[in-house]
């Protein structure tokens, strides 16, 4: 499996991200709290890392749920994937909501979403008049039935 030099950067303490197995896909995001908070159901909050990372040109970083957290607690994330651009210094924060039944405590430290890294292209758009068609055409939202 070939590997990705990633910079990183400890704003406060927290543990770093790492692989939980040999063949996952992603790491392991921590929040990195002063205290714990809790998250009632429908709520939405930002819960940083503690930690900046630095991407190489051409990848990019993407911040997803974890299942665990899904499955037992509804707790998901607004933005899935979350996308970190290669140019982005900052902090990375976790934008958490709670689609369970009931209050979820977010404690320092604990594993709170996972990141993948991946490639990506720019496109370079050309405007024309007509597209080429196909069989699908416009079709969408449903189209092709159950």
């Amino acid at each position: 499996m070939k590997t990705i030099p990633i910079r990183i950067k400890r704003l406060r303490s927290t543990s770093l991200p790492s692989y939980m197995t040999e063949q996952a896909a992603g790491v392991d995001l921590h929040a990195a709290l002063d205290e714990e908070f809790v998250l009632h159901p429908g709520e939405r909050a930002l819960v940083p890392t503690g930690i900046a990372i630095e991407i190489p040109p051409g990848i990019e970083a993407q911040v997803r749920p974890r299942s665990g957290l899904a499955l037992r607690h509804g707790i998901a994330l607004v933005n899935s994937p979350g996308t970190i651009d290669a140019d982005y210094r900052g902090e990375i924060g976790v934008i958490v909501i709670n689609h369970g039944s009931e209050p979820f405590a977010i404690k320092h430290g604990e594993r709170i979403a996972q990141m993948v890294f991946a490639r990506c292209e720019r496109a370079e758009f050309i405007e024309v008049d007509e597209l080429g068609e196909t069989a699908r055409g416009a079709g969408g939202f449903g189209h092709t039935g159950r």
